[in-house]
């Protein structure tokens, strides 16, 4: 249900005028541009898509505390603890676990009579199947780390940077042995005497051809093959979907033809000795950002990344300061959902990678995490029992002389992006 505005194909034109943008354009070609600032038009279907990810980023946390057990079990006095550290308001928690029994067993423990949390056998079966798909794709994340590199202008990223994004890229767990250490004649891991820090740095002096070939311009020789059309339009063109409800004026339409015939450099083309202090220079370096940005999205498994984690490659990847402004004015090739954390993480959709929902081209690592999500989905199977139990979670409270309060899912700001949106502030 989405809106697609295609400028340039022959179907859409007016049988009165053989080209109304060449028309339009004679007059009005020195004044038409992309207004800097738009106001985000709202795609229900992806804030929709982020409530449920906003449950299973808490489900994660709580699964990698129970997880890193001995007996792979965490009391119910624990769990309340370490509420905070796990996204959640004190005493909240508990809450959240009994709202999901598919993923937790809440058990009372036969000797100390207190109240237990464990996963359930369906929540280990989708654990191991992700992992396992991950293991199974361990090639291509050597390949995407290798293309993350190659986008960087010093060809070294920061590896907390790599590390903190290591779920949106399908990076295993251990990724810096399996991935970076495992392949020294493709990757160097030193440490910088100034900062201290550990950076990756890409070795390889003769690059593979093909990896510093786009998904989009692979997206244009597909389209150009199997639908033909004018060269000249497709060649910088993206695909542009605006959300239901996004208003385009003509004045708008002329300045959206215009940028996509615009051309510009690859992203993984090195630009440090061009001259940069022309106009028609700097557009091309905004679209090369756009075709950047474009291609991580590319490379993560689920199509769409947080703001925060991009902002983390903003100087090493020449993007500008306020990547949300920026991206806002091109709301037709990606989507800025605030959903989650009280609006203080954005999340960005690729527009294309998506239909009703779904990714058009899953993978396995999706398909894995998906599974979770119709997991977290489920209803309970049996109300009165869950009841029972959430009572006696309750008199647990009471005898810790702690408060019941189990007023609604509480959100707190996860740990890692609470620090990311501090360094965003910072950039704008």
């Amino acid at each position: 249900m989405h809106k697609t505005f295609q400028v340039l194909n022959p179907s859409l034109r007016s049988p009165h005028l053989p080209n109304p943008i060449l028309f339009f354009l004679h007059d009005f070609s020195q004044s038409t541009s992309i207004p800097k600032k738009q106001q985000r038009v709202r795609d229900h279907g992806y804030d929709n898509y982020m409530e449920i990810e906003k449950k299973i980023r808490k489900v994660v946390k709580i699964q990698e505390l129970i997880l890193s057990q001995p007996n792979t079990m965490v009391s119910s006095a624990r769990l309340d603890n370490l509420s905070r550290r796990l996204g959640f308001k004190q005493f909240e928690a508990g809450r959240f676990v009994l709202k999901h029994p598919h993923i937790f067993d809440v058990f009372e423990h036969p000797v100390q009579r207190i109240l237990y949390c464990r996963l359930t056998r369906k929540a280990h079966i989708q654990i191991q199947e992700e992992n396992e798909a991950v293991i199974a794709q361990i090639n291509d994340s050597v390949t995407r780390l290798r293309k993350l590199l190659m986008l960087s202008n010093t060809r070294r990223l920061g590896l907390e940077h790599v590390r903190i994004a290591r779920r949106e890229f399908g990076f295993p767990e251990d990724f810096e042995y399996s991935v970076i250490l495992k392949h020294p004649h493709l990757f160097r891991l030193f440490e910088d005497k100034e900062s201290k820090s550990k950076y990756i740095e890409l070795l390889a002096q003769k690059v593979d051809p093909e990896l510093g070939v786009c998904a989009i311009e692979k997206i244009r020789e597909k389209e150009y093959r199997e639908k033909g059309g004018d060269a000249e339009n497709i060649r910088f063109s993206f695909i542009i979907n605006f959300p239901p409800g996004f208003k385009t004026g003509k004045y708008y339409k002329i300045a959206i033809w215009k940028w996509q015939r615009l051309p510009y450099w690859s992203p993984y083309e090195d630009v440090s000795g061009y001259d940069m202090r022309s106009l028609e220079a700097q557009k091309r370096m905004e679209k090369r950002a756009i075709a950047m940005i474009h291609e991580i999205l590319c490379l993560t498994v689920e199509k769409k990344i947080s703001l925060e984690r991009i902002a983390h490659f903003r100087i090493t990847m020449n993007l500008p300061k306020k990547l949300k402004d920026f991206l806002l004015q091109h709301q037709g090739i990606f989507y800025i959902s605030t959903r989650g954390n009280y609006g203080k993480l954005h999340t960005i959709f690729l527009r294309e990678a998506y239909n009703k929902g779904e990714l058009i081209e899953p993978n396995e690592v999706y398909l894995a995490r998906r599974k979770l999500a119709k997991l977290i989905t489920l209803r309970r199977p049996n109300k009165v029992d869950l009841d029972r139990v959430e009572i006696g979670w309750n008199e647990v409270k009471v005898g810790n002389n702690s408060e019941p309060d189990f007023g609604g899912d509480g959100e707190c700001c996860e740990e890692d992006d609470c620090h990311e949106n501090e360094e965003v502030e910072e950039n704008n």
